[in-house]
């Protein structure tokens, strides 16, 4: 996978890690809500697809907080650890990117 450090700098901006602190305690209060039960009932990742159970789901952020995503309905989803690890700081579009190259090697 492309490390998106070689072409997104994150720095030592103070603003991104407000960003950051705030949209993490809004993802605490989205765990909280009925909605993201719901989410998590299943216990399937949204990414492998595999059954983890509830209680082994994360909560992913499609754009990362650091790429300046934020803790809503339309950015999170539930993913096992393992995805959410190698996903790291990438977006979809750049998963399929990446993919896509390395199909072509």
């Amino acid at each position: 996978m492309t490390q998106p450090e070689q072409f997104y700098s994150l720095g030592d901006d103070d603003a991104i890690r407000r960003h950051i602190r705030i949209e993490r305690e809004n993802g605490k209060k989205l765990r909280k809500t009925s909605w993201w039960k719901a989410q998590i009932q299943k216990g399937e990742c949204h990414f492998c697809h595999q059954q983890v159970g509830a209680e082994n789901l994360t909560m992913d952020h499609v754009v990362p907080l650091a790429r300046k995503g934020k803790s809503t309905r339309g950015n999170v989803v539930p993913a096992c650890q393992a995805c959410n690890r190698s996903k790291s700081l990438t977006t979809p579009v750049e998963s399929i990117l990446d993919q896509i190259r390395a199909k072509e090697v």
